[in-house]
């Protein structure tokens, strides 16, 4: 696996603090948040909180709306409902407090590991598992489990992508992200975890919710499409 490449963007305080502080604290002349993503891993709570960590609910529906994506109603249904009872096996199967650069979290990303058994049964329809629910893709999988699971699964659209520069079809991003954060000591996890502090966004904003939103405003202000 080709090691990640880290845009300069982050080495950059003066442009990631602007865009951190541009993301969660800019108002609309109502004073409401300029942008609704502001609201996506504190509303009500969180998708991690223990009484719902282990379920998707409604309240996960409601905040991937604010990263403009939304499921088809039928999935949905599936979601809330969880008929099989995969949702709720697999999330249990992944620790709340996971993380991403703790090396104890790679069997959970790996192939056949439960946070990647989870996103191929929501987004990949070559996957060797019945039908995905309605209007799941890779990005709506991967905002749903990063809304559950916000220290260990990130945000991942195409402005991240292009950003990263990672290629059309990338199945290593988890794992070359993660491999990123734990090298050389973890200076890159430390730079997110600086730049979140001289932001003052609040430290309930994990690393890979900074590393996001970064990448998001960064090639928002170049022109790239979301998605």
């Amino acid at each position: 696996m080709t090691a990640l490449w880290i845009p300069p963007v982050y080495g950059d305080t003066g442009a990631s603090v602007r865009l951190l502080r541009d993301y969660f604290t800019r108002r609309r002349a109502k004073g409401d948040h300029y942008y609704t993503g502001a609201h996506f891993e504190r509303l009500t709570g969180g998708g991690d909180r223990p009484e719902t960590a282990d379920a998707f609910t409604a309240d996960d529906l409601l905040a991937i709306t604010m990263l403009s994506v939304s499921v088809e109603p039928h999935g949905a249904v599936e979601l809330l409902t969880d008929p099989d009872g995969h949702w709720g096996r697999l999330l249990s199967a992944i620790p709340r407090d996971a993380r991403l650069e703790d090396p104890a979290s790679a069997p959970l990303i790996a192939p056949g590991g439960p946070a990647a058994e989870l996103w191929d049964r929501l987004a990949n329809p070559r996957a060797a598992y019945p039908g995905k629910p309605d209007g799941v893709g890779p990005v709506v999988a991967g905002k749903l489990l990063a809304r559950k699971r916000p220290h260990l699964i990130p945000v991942y659209d195409i402005r991240v992508k292009a950003l990263f520069r990672r290629p059309k079809v990338d199945t290593t991003f988890w794992s070359a992200l993660a491999d990123a954060l734990r090298a050389d000591g973890g200076a890159f996890r430390a730079r997110l975890a600086e730049l979140r502090t001289e932001a003052g966004i609040g430290e309930d904003i994990g690393v890979l919710r900074v590393l996001d939103v970064i990448a998001w405003m960064h090639q928002g202000e170049a022109g790239q499409a979301t998605g």
